[in-house]
């Protein structure tokens, strides 16, 4: 993973970080289920982007700890279980819930973890 730091009007902004997907580095978490991390903060938030194939899913349930998690579907149609959810969406789930993440045409989401 590649991140960037800049100045912005001559003033280093060491904070101000991006990375590309194309040099995040890929793990296959289940067959057809990867994450590519993007960013860790201090605090241990993250954010990554989650590429789901068609036909793949999450094989066991999926419960957030300890914090929130926050998904944009990027393209594809996502199912956290209960629904279908089509490339623009954007759902939140709060620390302690659960789903079952699966994709019947494949997708790729954007997935932030504010607390970790």
């Amino acid at each position: 993973m590649t991140q960037h730091s800049t100045a912005i009007s001559g003033q280093e902004m060491d904070d101000y970080v991006w990375s590309e997907v194309s040099d995040a580095p890929v793990k296959e978490l289940f067959p057809g289920v990867r994450i590519r991390p993007l960013w860790t903060g201090d605090n241990g938030a993250k954010a990554l982007v989650l590429e789901i194939d068609p036909g793949a899913a999450w094989e066991r349930i999926d419960v957030h700890e300890p914090g929130p998690e926050e998904v944009f579907v990027v393209s594809g149609t996502f199912n956290d279980g209960f629904g279908d959810h089509p490339a623009g969406s954007f759902l939140h789930a709060p620390a302690g819930s659960w789903h079952l993440p699966h994709s019947d045409t494949g997708c790729t989401l954007f997935v932030f973890y504010p607390e970790g």
